[in-house]
């Protein structure tokens, strides 16, 4: 490893990785209090478990008690949080940089809203059970086929002279938020109490009853996911800038920037068909992560690591702050992104992008 006065670089033979050490720092930061968060929302609760315990269990010399607890209950839990998190993450990273707007998040402009409304048919129309108990079901193709079709839809209309701008996406998505959010009121209104309650609760976003099904669903898919998403990095670097420069670069525009929202479009499907619309994640973790790493685009592996950060913590927080009452994480992180959208709002407006 060697230290320049700007970048940290790492070479073994013939490969080498250069890095700046600012982002060394943050992944590293990141990495550390994720795990760390992880033990806590394992270990933490009404019943308190050691760590001890706790990695004894993990790596099954665990028993009585605290091993159902932990693999019953509370890892699986915080292993989706985590998964989950980075879904969400790495697609608010996607919309905002191919859109160059700091509000094009998923749970703003439609694509959490149609994902939801998908999977609230499946639970509904199809009689199959909530993503909380039991079976997926069909919940997971509900989710991607609304994500897919809204997201379609949203890019189709804002769609103009060959091109689309980040403030026409918003105004179009928001448009197609609020029609979605009435189109699941409606199922709702259809359905049978016992369906609708059940709908209800992860409507809200919610992590409580997950299991390691939802665990092996999203690491496999995020699995998939993010290394596509990887792979389209440099069109989605220079998709940060003008049009003109990323095309003059050759960059092909139309189709780099379909290919990535197809991606953050399928990442927030995902997301929201193991957890919910969770709020606040998707829009927060890439403003986030690149304050935390100090460059001017947005990062698309600390965006991942951010998202999966803030969503174990504010599982565990909604866990412990009225305990033994457990609020819906949703709640929670919607109370948080509140203010936070607010902020952004403000801003856009002072720098006169705010329409």
């Amino acid at each position: 490893m060697s230290l320049t006065s700007r970048l940290l670089r790492w070479e073994a033979g013939p490969i080498g990785v250069s890095v700046r050490p600012r982002v060394a720092v943050a992944v590293l930061a990141l990495v550390v209090t994720g795990f760390a968060g992880l033990i806590a929302s394992v270990s933490l609760g009404t019943y308190a478990i050691p760590v001890g315990d706790v990695l004894g269990a993990v790596l099954g010399f665990g028993d009585g008690a605290a091993d159902l607890i932990v693999h019953e209950l509370r890892l699986p839990r915080a292993l989706t949080a985590l998964l989950v998190g980075a879904a969400f993450g790495l697609a608010g990273a996607v919309y905002q940089a191919v859109t160059r707007n700091s509000l094009a998040s998923p749970d703003l402009i439609g694509i959490a809203a149609g994902s939801g409304a998908g999977a609230v048919a499946a639970i509904l129309i199809g009689g199959v059970t909530s993503a909380g108990a039991g079976t997926f079901g069909a919940v997971p193709f509900g989710a991607l086929a609304g994500a897919l079709l809204t997201s379609a839809a949203i890019y189709l209309l804002a769609y103009r002279d060959g091109t689309i701008t980040g403030y026409r996406f918003v105004l179009v998505g928001l448009a197609a938020n609020g029609a979605l959010i009435a189109l699941t009121r409606w199922l709702l209104a259809r359905a049978d109490i016992d369906q609708a309650s059940r709908a209800m609760v992860w409507l809200t976003g919610s992590l409580n009853g997950r299991g390691y099904e939802h665990v092996q669903w999203s690491g496999i898919a995020l699995a998939v996911l993010m290394p596509l998403t990887l792979a389209l990095a440099r069109p989605y670097q220079l998709l940060q800038y003008d049009d003109d420069t990323a095309r003059s670069l050759g960059i092909p525009l139309k189709h780099s920037r379909i290919a990535l929202l197809v991606l953050a479009t399928c990442l927030t499907a995902l997301a929201t068909s193991a957890a919910g619309p969770i709020a606040f994640i998707a829009l927060g973790a890439p403003q986030i992560a690149r304050r935390l790493a100090g460059t001017a685009g947005i990062p698309l592996m600390i965006s991942a690591l951010t998202g999966a950060v803030l969503l174990v913590l504010a599982d565990l927080a909604a866990r412990l702050v009225l305990a033994p009452t457990e609020l819906p994480v949703g709640v929670l992180t919607g109370a948080v992104g509140a203010p936070y959208l607010l902020l952004l709002l403000a801003r856009a407006n002072r720098a006169g992008k705010g329409g």
